[in-house]
């Protein structure tokens, strides 16, 4: 059946939701091949106390043929790991050091200095991230724009201008976003928003923006159907969608273009499922969002209001990580156990 939603339903971001078990299953990676341009990148988050050493995760990604990488605060043992790799790599500003880069163009300076400058002829760095799901309403938000603003100030002082500053955002800044050429952000966010693209239109920067159908469906199933939101849903609804990701990525450009930004490129800086913990959660839909998520970006399709335009998607993420805070879920988005053993069947060709 069609999704019906509230015509202005926001999307939330992760949130608690109640548990559910699942099974075990198999991935299998071992014959994928290097990627093309469009392939998925994934994300290496580290909150955990039990994952293989830097180096040999930095072996996974190349032995699965994964291209880009992104990690959540500048670490010297992967950079050493990444020398020389061909993999492109996102870091994030940690958010304990925003409000110095923001208040002091030489704090900025001295971080690029620190931790990129010298890494940068044996990395390919593609983007700096300042802020990572700010809210206009955090204490944090008053730093953003200045401290985008100080980064890519940085990274032109030193002749590294191709690197990108941005920031990453959530799907909870839509006030509404259904259908999607309805999307807008909500009257609180739309002054941060506008600073922001502010910043980015000009210096020809993406914005960066974590998209998970998986909460949206979650905390909705009476409207959303689960076909829907894993991409197996045979026909389009009757706005013209066939999956829940394309729906929310174009109700954020809907969202851009109502503040000005018509051109603005959106970078999926992060989108997963997880494997338990709650609500739709298994082995099974788990395995099939992320391999039709890699799929759907292999193919170039783009999105109804996007066509043909390739999605650049970071999958969130390589392991499961025992010590994150929160609902159950957080633990388990990992497209492998920390210990590297497989969930499900998987391929990034």
């Amino acid at each position: 059946m069609p999704m019906q939603l509230n015509s202005s339903y926001n999307y939330p971001s992760r949130q608690a939701l109640p548990q559910m078990a699942t099974t075990e299953g198999e991935l299998d990676l071992h014959s994928c091949h290097q990627t093309a341009a469009q392939s998925p990148g994934v994300c290496y988050g580290m909150i955990a106390g039990n994952l293989p050493s830097k180096k040999e995760t930095i072996d996974l990604y190349k032995s699965f043929g994964i291209t880009r990488m992104r990690i959540y605060f500048p670490e010297a043992e992967v950079f050493e790991a990444l020398k020389g790799s061909n993999i492109e790599l996102t870091v994030d500003v940690a958010k304990e050091s925003l409000q110095a880069i923001s208040s002091n163009p030489n704090a900025a300076k001295d971080w690029v200095n620190i931790n990129i400058v010298p890494y940068s002829k044996d990395i390919k760095f593609r983007y700096i991230t300042v802020g990572n799901e700010i809210h206009p309403g955090d204490v944090e938000a008053q730093y953003v724009f200045s401290g985008m603003q100080n980064i890519h100030d940085a990274l032109a002082s030193f002749n590294l201008g191709q690197i990108k500053a941005s920031t990453a955002i959530d799907s909870s800044l839509l006030g509404k976003s259904y259908p999607p050429s309805d999307g807008a952000f909500s009257d609180a966010a739309n002054a941060y928003m506008q600073k922001i693209i502010n910043f980015l239109v000009p210096n020809g920067s993406p914005l960066l923006a974590n998209i998970y159908p998986y909460f949206a469906y979650a905390n909705n199933k009476k409207d959303i159907p689960l076909e829907y939101a894993l991409f197996t849903q045979q026909g389009k609804n009757d706005v013209g969608y066939q999956n829940l990701f394309d729906a929310m990525l174009d109700s954020t450009y809907a969202a851009l273009e109502k503040i000005g930004a018509n051109n603005l490129q959106i970078v999926v800086s992060e989108s997963g499922w997880p494997s338990f913990g709650g609500v739709g959660t298994s082995i099974q839909n788990a395995g099939a969002y992320y391999q039709n998520l890699i799929n759907h970006v292999k193919s170039g399709t783009g999105t109804p209001k996007r066509p043909n335009q390739p999605i650049e998607v970071y999958l969130f993420a390589m392991y499961d990580e025992n010590q994150k805070p929160g609902a159950e879920t957080e633990r388990h988005f990992g497209l492998l156990h920390a210990d590297k053993s497989r969930k499900f069947p998987l391929n990034f060709k």
